[in-house]
């Protein structure tokens, strides 16, 4: 079992702060704390069975929906993503923007952030690695996906998974957990 917090940092100045899993009746609740340096934040993403919930602490936090145009928060509002529904979120601003997020159910949530936020750092870039992204994606495919075109998911991922086998690349992926939403 975890012991909260713990803190996780991409390399570019972005950090997560998992700072406690609350169980519930039906699920556990992810609660976590998100530092975004200006311009930081995920990709576009998708939570197939998690509602993703932003509540801005200090800044301003910009959000966006395929095709629509950004939106924005600031201090005291709460943006909630629903399940299979893609989303990205960043820093507008020129200060770190603080807010604190709950996903629900937890899922594998957690693992997740933590290998893709120690793939960016690894990479020196604000991408994680292509071998981690198509191992994460397609180990978790049934709790969360990005925003990755399907031909690229259908005919590199592929490929990257078969050469990052036959390299090694996943041993660092030997304890990770089984997929728990589907």
């Amino acid at each position: 079992m975890a012991i909260y917090p713990i803190t996780i940092e991409n390399g570019v100045g972005d950090r997560i702060t998992f700072v406690r899993r609350v169980r519930g009746s039906a699920s556990d609740r992810l609660e976590v704390e998100h530092a975004l340096v200006p311009g930081g934040g995920p990709p576009m993403h998708v939570h197939h069975h998690q509602t993703e919930t932003l509540t801005v602490r200090e800044g301003r936090l910009a959000w966006q929906r395929p095709g629509e145009a950004p939106s924005y928060a600031g201090p005291g509002e709460t943006v909630v993503f629903a399940p299979g529904e893609p989303h990205r979120f960043w820093n507008p601003g020129e200060g770190v923007l603080h807010c604190a997020a709950a996903i629900e159910p937890a899922g594998n949530a957690e693992y997740c952030l933590a290998a893709l936020y120690d793939s960016q750092k690894r990479s020196g870039g604000r991408r994680p690695n292509p071998f981690d992204a198509a191992f994460l994606t397609r180990r978790f495919r049934g709790e969360f996906g990005m925003m990755i075109p399907p031909l690229v998911q259908r005919f590199v991922f592929p490929l990257l998974l078969a050469i990052g086998w036959l390299l090694g690349k996943f041993d660092r992926y030997a304890d990770a957990p089984r997929p728990v939403l589907r």
